[in-house]
């Protein structure tokens, strides 16, 4: 095959060359096929799908076969691998003798590197879907030409995994579709391609699955209620007074709650007796109460509120004891952020200091500090702060004590008996003042 002296090199030569030119092609298109349609996603090719793109059914197909589909483009790489290998050996030796098995190996690593594996996977890593898609009919053609053998590799693997006492497909998952969900939320929006605002609120559509009423209730040493033995004018006065629509009626102690006073009711009964409260049947006019077991999932809660076409509802625990209410509003705060209105107050017990530090009363809600300030405390063992405090402590603190966990340090600012009324939280990675 030598070519000295200017003469032509025989066609047998460009004949092993261009095959060789194919296998690396082909070699290639394996590679960047495995990448692209392993790290496509399912979301947008099910949505093309629906669309009517029939590229994007064969993906999702192959995808569903995840196992098949790599080993098909394994098997086919390293074919077409060995093939122009061999083959690049046999044309170099003939031509340089002994040292053609060396230039062979250092032409076909570099050629098969760059060529084969390099850029193929980085095209396809980069351009995920828009590959996958291009290249789905003739993966599928390979998986399926591929199968026979395949199902044999799939035998031959299975008995060696059974050996060492393991089973292909025993595998028990990290995190559950809600989890994993939300993960990808989180970290679409850390790449900087969701909002804050859109990742808080999708991930407060997958919490109701998880959270229950008691997170995010009104506890009833904050609710608004009133004594039903009272005069019909003090009742009027007073729910003219509150910044709610609907409050709670009590007898004999505020835990018993007896009826639910609606404001446009009063009024609407108010106009009927000409304003004259004293001839007003505060019991005629309120609704009766509706309790709902603490445990309530939010997504049942919500639910239960449609269909109920109510918007309250009292929260009671295992016992029967009024432990708070729950609201509508307070569901969807829980998705879309604090909704506030001319009557609500500004500040909700939570005050940003300068050195983003945060004043905190022992009440509030770990999610809602969380949210504002877009910090991760975790909230599975307590709901409010002063519950986490007194969870890792062990103990009620003292005002001055400060605790270090969870990368935050949070110190006692006051206590009243047995309740922690008012915290510092500071990030570990802010400097403390003093």
């Amino acid at each position: 095959m030598h070519g000295g002296n200017g003469a032509a090199l025989p066609v047998d030569f460009w004949v092993a060359v261009v095959i060789v030119a194919v296998c690396v092609a082909l070699s290639a298109f394996f590679a960047g096929a495995e990448t692209a349609l392993t790290a496509a996603s399912k979301a947008r090719m099910f949505g093309l799908e629906k669309s009517g793109d029939k590229r994007a059914a064969t993906v999702t197909r192959l995808i569903g076969s995840r196992a098949r589909l790599i080993g098909a483009m394994l098997l086919g790489n390293t074919l077409v691998n060995i093939g122009a290998s061999a083959l690049a050996t046999t044309i170099l030796t003939n031509a340089f003798g002994d040292a053609g098995v060396l230039y062979a190996t250092v032409i076909m690593t570099i050629v098969l590197l760059i060529f084969a594996e390099v850029l193929p996977k980085t095209i396809g890593i980069n351009f995920p879907d828009r590959m996958a898609l291009v290249v789905a009919r003739p993966a599928a053609f390979f998986v399926a030409a591929f199968s026979p053998l395949l199902v044999a590799v799939d035998l031959v693997v299975g008995g060696i995994l059974r050996i060492v006492g393991l089973r292909a497909g025993d595998h028990a998952t990290l995190m559950s579709p809600y989890e994993e969900l939300k993960s990808a939320v989180d970290l679409m929006h850390r790449e900087g391609g969701v909002e804050r605002a859109h990742r808080d609120m999708f991930g407060g559509v997958i919490d109701l699955e998880e959270l229950t009423v008691e997170d995010v209730m009104v506890h009833r040493t904050k609710m608004r209620s009133i004594d039903s033995s009272l005069p019909p004018s003090d009742i009027v006065r007073e729910a003219l007074a509150s910044p709610y629509t609907r409050l709670p009626l009590w007898k004999d102690q505020p835990e018993n709650i007896v009826g639910v006073l609606h404001a446009k009711d009063l009024l609407r009964a108010l106009s009927a007796v000409n304003g004259d409260a004293s001839k007003l049947d505060v019991a005629a006019i309120a609704a009766p109460p509706w309790f709902v077991p603490e445990t309530t999932s939010l997504k049942d809660q919500l639910q239960a509120f449609r269909e109920r076409k109510t918007h309250f509802a009292l929260v009671v625990d295992e016992y029967g004891s009024v432990m708070g209410l729950a609201t509508l509003e307070d569901i969807l705060e829980e998705i879309v952020g604090d909704i506030r209105d001319e009557h609500d107050v500004a500040v909700q017990g939570l005050r940003q200091l300068p050195d983003g530090s945060v004043n905190v009363e022992g009440s509030v809600p770990i999610r809602d500090l969380n949210r504002v300030m877009d910090w991760t405390i975790p909230d599975t063992d307590a709901t409010t702060i002063a519950g986490l405090v007194i969870h890792e402590a062990r103990a009620i603190p003292e005002p001055g004590q400060a605790f270090s966990f969870h990368g935050f340090r949070f110190e006692v600012l006051r206590r009243q008996r047995n309740r922690i009324t008012a915290l510092k939280v500071t990030p570990m990675n802010v400097e403390i003042d003093g």
